[in-house]
């Protein structure tokens, strides 16, 4: 970052650096500890995962109130500005992934011990660790301005979506198997979805870092890895 004449700016754009990476990190955490407790039937890590959630909203509000605060006192240009709305665009984006760890964790509350097919759950945990991956690289490009693992973020999108489509056959699959098994692999295809839309967000803060750094934007159309299905009509969200 670079350094300016007013000591004070240059506090300003670290605070929202420092808690950018706060959120970065608790984001991380809820992801991989929801489904830890989806997993393991771990109801305790699963009520922890919800009641994280509102730490990151309001780091969120935070975010963005010194941020119009910052733009107000100091009328910034060019790539200063471009440092603000880049932090007020990722903030909001990681917001969003703790929305969608919390909403794994409620699914894993609303199942319970409920019959479980262990098998069912391997494809959805290998998601989940390359969207685990794709947030650790890209708020790592953030930190270091790294448009070259920003783009390799945006494309690795592609290999997430595949995942989805192969987990959402094999549960199908399960469900036909054996009628018992549709209630749990229900709930496992819309944690699915969850994880998804988490590889979405991170390939939007990819685009944040890649306009913040150069002020031009990727192409409009992400690599995709899978055909996809329909969910758009469905709440994803856990009861």
């Amino acid at each position: 970052m670079v350094e300016h004449t007013v000591r004070s700016y240059d506090k300003d754009l670290d605070m929202l650096e420092r808690r950018i990476a706060e959120m970065g990190g608790i984001a991380e955490k809820m992801v991989i500890d929801a489904m830890d407790a989806l997993s393991q039937a771990d109801m305790t890590l699963g009520h922890q995962v919800v009641t994280t959630d509102p730490r990151l909203d309001a780091l969120q509000r935070e975010i963005e109130e010194q941020a119009i605060l910052t733009i107000a006192r100091r009328q910034p240009m060019a790539v200063d500005l471009r440092e603000i709305i880049g932090a007020i665009r990722v903030a909001g984006d990681l917001e969003r992934v703790g929305d969608l760890a919390k909403n794994i964790a409620k699914r894993s509350l609303k199942i319970g011990l409920e019959a479980r097919v262990p098998r069912a759950i391997v494809g959805l945990k290998h998601m989940n660790e390359v969207a685990t991956e794709l947030m650790k690289d890209v708020l790592d490009a953030y930190a270091q301005r790294d448009i070259e693992r920003a783009r390799a973020v945006w494309e690795r999108d592609a290999e997430l979506d595949a995942l989805e489509d192969s987990v959402f056959r094999d549960l199908l699959t399960h469900m036909m198997e054996d009628p018992r098994n549709i209630s749990f692999c229900a709930h496992l295809l819309f944690c699915a979805k969850n994880i998804e839309r988490i590889g979405d967000h991170a390939t939007n803060i990819a685009e944040t870092v890649f306009y913040l750094v150069t002020g031009s934007t990727l192409p409009a159309e992400r690599p995709k890895g899978g055909q996809g299905y329909d969910a758009e009509t469905t709440e994803i969200a856990a009861p």
